[in-house]
């Protein structure tokens, strides 16, 4: 009964409707009522369109070096007798090698003259750059070099890519502090199977399994080891972890560790710095028995072979949810794509904002020339390193610190499940990046779709004594376009959005899913983490993702505004009685040199990029507001010795340079080795140079502490493992950018009659079907050529 008298409701309500549109925007009137509400589905809505094609203004100047590039480059390199490179495949220790190919960024310098031109100024050369590991000279390194102008011609140099990075060596790293590959973990194999072969009869007692190397049958464990690897490039040492293999291996750690010294390219100078159980430090293998043969050593729970538990799949025995059956909401184009894409250039165009798209194997998506109708905005954002910092009372997790570009996060970005990590008929992207001469494409690395927000950009009703109790009532449709990318590094995987919201404001955020890096449980480390399974403890860490958003903000001249709140006592005439009190009022500076710098408590500050050479209708200087967002945090630890010189970018929220081509990145993709030496040293961005009126680029930190909790079983939960900023306008324009939104209603109620009237704005309401196709059956392979 309840439900027939809405009915009836609603019906009433629907016929005392009239539907106008607004003569004045050139809109026919609305007057067919009853077909406008007895809408018949027609046809099936194609939501899977590919969107508009438009052609880019410009090439594509920061696009990745082609298939035919890496190859041309890869053949130029092994035929320079002065490099005498050995393939990878062959190499030692004391060979030189290439370790990988990637793309060159492009000096602003060169790329503004082609931007601001009108034809008449060819796009700047393209150069890749290569890291060559060099174990055949006298004192072994890792050097990186710079290869172009490309295509390779007669023109083409091999040169030593020093100019970028600051820790005085230029693009050379110790050979004790490079990527420890494949051939430097081959290397110290034997010392780790010698020692593990000893006490295997140990280890299958304590730990429930043995290691005699991945590729021996009788091996029961799995090993890993994590970085850094070194302090200063002096030494290496390998603290090596094991933990029970399978798809949750990150989910069973064991309480065994061994400790290696091995430095420099001859085993025989490897060594066992000691082995690491039950909370005890043995020196030597005979240590490490005899506390066995005393009845010392033994664990108090035992770690799960069975890792069902950890997978990402349906748990019956957690039962079904009502009407969970269903097919959850989804968002869809139904309308049709309202995005341009330009896909050989990467170049898109969306209600006013355009940008260009680009990728390394280093940084994965970056985003160039974004303007907001046909205004500047930023130069370049981009990530520039994901770090994340454990602790604990273990060898591993009071020591790990990752820099994930040492593991090139790009080569990490994977397939997205249409309908479920992007909507249905999102735009799907390839990447390619290189392995060795050959290309490797990633199908759907990429996604691009415009969603409802699921709020109103704006709205407003204006009270009314009418039956409707409104004279006007205001709402806008909020809709965003969004790029994402989700990248596994191991075992965390990343979401990686950045999102243009029609109004002119920009949001970046991140989300970490996936596996924890956990530790074996010891009822005494609470401190360190929870107990999350029955020999499983998830050590506590911290994300920090870097940023770098080069603003241009109506030009390249900017400064760094701070409007503070500040409370001061003051009289005001017209109240007497009150003598002094407090009052809010702001007190605006610039920011004058460059610096590092945090949120203020409570948000009492404001920080803006403006233009002071531009002022809006008001007389206001234009710019972009900063606002933080969810989880804006730094590092927590600012002394460590594993986070000492090389990881300072995130050690605060924000810092602010001047824009220089010689400080194109944070940090470098070897740095993580060398917290003690830095290759890139980040702090000395900040020498004084003035921040007003200049070329300025901001560095900004998302992330999250990671308080680990049973509830990261299987994996961490992306709707609370988030971190955003948003970048919008300030004064930059007039007024609010909604007003030339037809999306949108108006209503109006008639004082006299009553009656309601609504603007439609010609945007009609499609009527169809939708077909959604099973999106595991458009999975594709990975293509390697």
């Amino acid at each position: 009964m309840a439900l027939n008298r809405l009915v009836v409701a609603l019906g009433a309500a629907i016929a005392a409707w009239t539907v106008t549109a607004a003569p004045a925007s050139g809109f026919d009137p609305l007057t067919d009522f009853e077909t406008i509400h007895k809408r018949v589905t027609e046809g099936t809505c194609d939501i899977s369109s590919k969107a508009p094609a438009v052609k880019a203004p410009k090439e594509n100047v920061w696009a990745p070096i082609t298939a035919e590039d890496n190859l041309a480059v890869w053949n130029l390199l092994h035929a320079d007798p002065e490099l005498n490179l050995t393939n990878p495949s062959a190499a030692t220790l004391t060979d030189n090698y290439v370790f990988w190919i990637d793309t060159l960024h492009t000096n602003k310098s060169d790329v503004l003259p082609y931007l601001e031109s009108d034809g008449c100024v060819a796009p700047p050369p393209k150069y890749a750059r290569a890291i060559i590991f060099r174990g055949a000279i006298e004192e072994p390194d890792s050097q990186e070099y710079m290869i172009g102008p490309l295509p390779v011609t007669s023109l083409t140099k091999i040169e030593k890519l020093d100019y970028i990075y600051n820790g005085g060596s230029g693009g050379s790293i110790p050979f004790n502090g490079r990527y420890f590959d494949s051939i430097r973990s081959a290397a110290t194999e034997p010392l780790l199977l010698s020692v593990m072969a000893e006490v295997a009869d140990i280890t299958e007692k304590l730990i429930g399994g043995v290691y005699y190397g991945s590729r021996d049958n009788r091996t029961t464990l799995a090993s890993t080891a994590g970085t850094p690897m070194s302090y200063n490039g002096t030494t290496t040492y390998r603290t090596v972890m094991f933990r029970y293999p399978g798809s949750a291996t990150y989910l069973t750690p064991l309480d065994f560790f061994v400790m290696l010294d091995c430095p420099g390219q001859n085993p025989d100078d490897f060594k066992l710095k000691g082995i690491v159980t039950n909370s005890r430090f043995f020196p030597t293998v005979a240590d490490l028995r005899t506390a066995w043969d005393a009845g010392e050593l033994q664990e108090e729970f035992q770690q799960t072979r069975d890792a069902s538990w950890a997978l990402l799949d349906y748990k019956p025995e957690l039962g079904v949810r009502d009407l969970e059956d269903r097919m959850a909401p989804q968002t869809l184009e139904i309308g049709g794509k309202r995005y341009k894409l330009d896909e050989e250039e990467r170049y898109v165009e969306y209600m006013g904002w355009s940008f260009y798209l680009s990728f390394t194997r280093s940084l994965g998506v970056m985003l160039y020339d974004i303007r907001f109708k046909n205004e500047s905005v930023i130069y370049e954002l981009s990530l520039q390193e994901a770090a994340a910092q454990y602790a604990g009372r273990t060898p591993k997790a009071a020591s790990t610190v990752y820099h994930d570009t040492y593991y090139s996060l790009g080569t990490d970005a994977g397939t997205l499940v249409e309908g479920f990590d992007c909507p249905f008929g999102a735009t799907m992207l390839p990447i390619t990046y290189f392995s060795g001469n050959t290309s490797v494409t990633q199908p759907d690395a990429i996604c691009i779709f415009e969603a409802d927000l699921g709020i109103p950009i704006s709205r407003h009703r204006a009270g009314g004594s009418n039956d409707k109790g409104f004279t006007n009532l205001g709402t806008v449709k909020g809709t965003a376009l969004t790029v994402r990318s989700i990248a596994t590094i191991g075992n965390y995987d990343y979401m990686f959005d950045y999102q243009f919201h029609l109004e002119g404001s920009i949001e970046v955020t991140v989300r970490a899913s996936g596996y924890l890096q956990s530790s074996f449980y010891y009822p005494d480390q609470a401190k360190w983490g929870a107990r999350v399974q029955v020999a499983t403890q998830g050590s506590y860490h911290d994300h920090v993702l870097t940023y770098k958003a080069d603003f241009d903000v109506a030009g390249t001249e900017n400064s760094l505004q701070v409007s503070e709140l500040v409370i001061v006592n003051q009289t005001q005439p017209w109240f007497p009685e009150l003598g002094e009190f407090e009052q809010m009022e702001l007190n605006i500076s610039n920011m004058k040199e460059e610096q590092q710098f945090n949120w203020p408590a409570n948000g009492e500050s404001m920080y803006c990029i403006i233009n002071e050479n531009e002022v809006n209708k008001w007389g206001e200087k234009r710019g972009y507001r900063i606002i933080p967002g969810k989880n804006n945090i730094h590092l927590t630890s600012m002394n460590s010795p594993f986070t000492r010189h090389q990881t300072p970018f995130a050690k605060t929220h924000l810092a602010v340079t001047v824009q220089h081509d010689n400080e194109p990145y944070a940090n470098s993709v070897q740095n993580v080795n060398m917290p003690w030496a830095p290759q890139q040293d980040f702090m000395k961005f900040f020498d004084g140079e003035s921040v007003e009126n200049n070329d300025i680029v901001l560095w900004f930190n998302l992330g999250m502490h990671h308080y680990t909790r049973a509830e990261d079983i299987p994996v961490t939960l992306y709707t609370e493992a988030v971190s955003s900023i948003v970048f919008a306008p300030q004064n930059f324009f007039d007024r609010a950018q909604d007003g030339d939104l037809l999306n949108r209603r108006w209503l109006e109620v008639d004082s006299e009659t009553g009656e309601m009237s609504v603007e439609t704005y010609g945007v009609a309401l499609p009527q169809c079907q939708v077909q959604l196709p099973e999106p595991a059956a458009g999975i594709e392979n990975i293509i390697q050529a």
